[in-house]
């Protein structure tokens, strides 16, 4: 049995083209869109989904506290929050090891995106607020939509936004090169019910973002800080 409930799968856009056979897709998007005030895109990042609650660490999995290599630093860090943490369960993307996509302009390794309590997601101000509590960045937020009547410039939009580059700049891994974000996420600005989830969160992907096999946890390498390349690269 899971110490707790994991996150919820995020449906995708059925425009969006990254997915693959054991994704979902939400064909009625628009009609739980529009029935929101408001949106944010906030930029999905290319890292690894893990929780910190009262109980530990945890990847997709929640049967257990994860143990990874790669998590050793946030592990440590949780300790320090442990014991403040109370019914909070804060949601984010861990980038310490470098996946599809390098950052070089990262300062932190952990970002939040989400945070339940209870049977609640909250807010996104009150995200904000109990992430800076913890000392602990937020993912970065694109765009804030509330013009939610027309489907087609809401597509359009998001279209454009995704060909961007990342925030923190982003390389694909395989070719060195500058490439586009891996996707955006969309989520309801107010705080929405566990059970809703699905109707209040919604994800793009862009096509054939995976670069990773089954050898990545074998080799896989750490992501440098920004600071960390500044130092190595002699700039200042």
């Amino acid at each position: 049995m899971s110490i707790s409930k994991k996150y919820g799968r995020t449906f995708h856009y059925p425009f969006s083209p990254g997915t693959s056979s054991d994704d979902r897709i939400n064909y009625d998007y628009w009609q739980h869109i529009s029935a929101l005030q408001t949106v944010l895109h906030t930029e999905k990042l290319d890292g690894e989904n893990n929780c910190l609650s009262r109980h530990g660490v945890f990847a997709r999995s929640h049967a257990a506290p994860t143990t990874s290599p790669w998590t050793r630093q946030l592990r440590e860090r949780w300790a320090l929050l442990k014991n403040d943490l109370g019914d909070y369960e804060i949601f984010g993307e861990n980038l310490y090891a470098i996946h599809s996509i390098q950052y070089p302009l990262i300062n932190e390794h952990y970002y939040v995106f989400a945070i339940r309590e209870l049977d609640k997601w909250l807010s996104w101000d009150e995200t904000i607020f109990i992430a800076a509590m913890f000392d602990l960045p937020t993912v970065p937020v694109i765009e804030k939509a509330t013009d939610l009547t027309d489907q087609k410039n809401f597509e359009s939009k998001l279209l454009s936004l995704v060909k961007e580059e990342s925030v923190f700049g982003s390389i694909d891994v395989q070719t060195g090169k500058a490439c586009s974000r891996e996707g955006i996420v969309t989520r309801n600005l107010q705080q929405y019910s566990v059970d809703d989830f699905e109707k209040n969160v919604f994800k793009y992907v862009r096509r054939g973002h995976v670069k990773t096999d089954e050898h990545w946890t074998r080799n896989w390498k750490r992501a440098p800080l920004k600071f960390e390349s500044d130092v190595d690269t002699g700039k200042r």
